[in-house]
């Protein structure tokens, strides 16, 4: 092992903070058993007691119109075409029942950016889901509440208010993908840039709704540019202190523009993933919660990641439709989570988004 990577290894173990070109000498490295080992006792540091929380909710797409027509999206379709949709009331009343009933205290509801849903027509739908269920509004990714204060032609400060006024209870950290313009201008020139993504985040912190922080690699980045974008949140989380968790991804190129424009033919593999994982449990020091994105890397990897930083198994995804659009389709029920968290020797444990542990039914595992 390079003497350089054993010392900033040693640097992070002893609590000191790693800087951005020691977190490029990690990615230089290929023992990720090594970078899991550390990054899986930096993990023990903050969960002594060996749990591993997931949650119970489901991913709701109340439309899949959108105008930013991103080229990684296979989900996003044009308000003209014969598949395109915007969900009526009944039918979303009909998904968080169901999700109620199998014991799901919270719901994700993001769509497309849709250029006829202004902020009245959130307003309506936070309010009648509050009245009907008052379960938790995961909701609105910060593109989305850009997107709907500008067609709304109101500034950031009044959307979040009346959206919060009307249920918003914390904020999904999508559309993130690499917080370096570069990148964006690729990928999604037409979505909000990296400032105005951390932007929409501060505010929320500082008006008290908790969020998570997401990165989406293994596309156009370099490796300089995703340390950049865990700089980039690990500054802001020195700021606010608001992000609960923080989950990283996998490109998934399948039915997507990108997958032509780039050449990329594959998904990032497992190796890259987990290394990537354990390389952002070092470096992201702030960060209580790292999740598992079994998702689009699958249950395996997904129980892998428990030793490489991760301490949450995130949702039992009920629904999911922009990472099954690209061709992956991954489905875990409450009691297989359970089943993959304790083979892996934890204790699995529900809780709710600010991490706050729930009531766990005893059952199969």
């Amino acid at each position: 092992m390079p003497l350089m990577i054993e010392s900033i290894l040693e640097k992070a173990l002893a609590g000191q903070r790693i800087q951005t070109k020691e977190a490029l000498e990690l990615f230089s490295s290929t023992d990720i058993l090594l970078l899991g080992n550390i990054a899986s006792r930096l993990t023990r540091k903050k969960r002594a007691d060996k749990t591993i929380t997931y949650i119970i909710d489901r991913n709701i797409n109340y439309t899949n119109v959108c105008v930013t027509d991103c080229s990684f999206c296979a989900f996003y379709r044009k308000e003209s075409d014969a598949d395109s949709y915007v969900l009526p009331y009944e039918i979303i009343a009909k998904k968080i029942e169901e999700t109620v009933a199998v014991g799901g205290k919270q719901i994700l509801l993001q769509g497309g950016h849709h250029q006829n849903l202004k902020i009245d027509y959130f307003e309506d739908l936070f309010q009648k889901i509050k009245q009907q269920f008052g379960i938790h509004l995961h909701a609105l990714s910060p593109s989305e509440v850009i997107h709907t204060s500008r067609i709304s032609k109101l500034s950031l400060d009044e959307t979040l208010t009346r959206l919060k006024k009307a249920g918003l209870d914390s904020i999904p950290g999508g559309g993130a993908e690499i917080l370096v313009d570069r990148v964006r201008q690729i990928i999604s020139p037409k979505k909000c840039n990296s400032n105005e993504w951390l932007e929409v985040m501060e505010h929320a912190h500082g008006m008290g709704i908790p969020t998570t922080a997401t990165m989406m690699f293994g596309h156009v980045e370099t490796l300089e540019e995703r340390i950049e974008h865990l700089d980039r949140l690990r500054k802001l989380q020195d700021k606010t202190k608001g992000f609960t968790a923080f989950i990283a991804w996998g490109f998934q190129p399948g039915n997507t523009q990108l997958q032509g424009d780039s050449g990329i033919k594959t998904a990032v593999t497992g190796f890259e993933y987990l290394k990537t994982l354990a390389i952002s449990r070092i470096f992201l020091d702030n960060f209580n919660n790292l999740q598992s994105s079994w998702v689009t890397q699958g249950p395996k990897i997904g129980q892998v990641s428990l030793y490489y930083g991760a301490n949450d198994m995130g949702s039992t995804m009920m629904e999911e439709n922009v990472v099954a659009a690209a061709g992956t389709v991954y489905c875990m029920d409450e009691e297989e989570i359970k089943r993959l968290i304790t083979d892996s020797g934890f204790t699995p444990q529900r809780r709710n988004i600010k991490y706050d542990y729930l009531p766990t039914p005893v059952g199969k595992s």
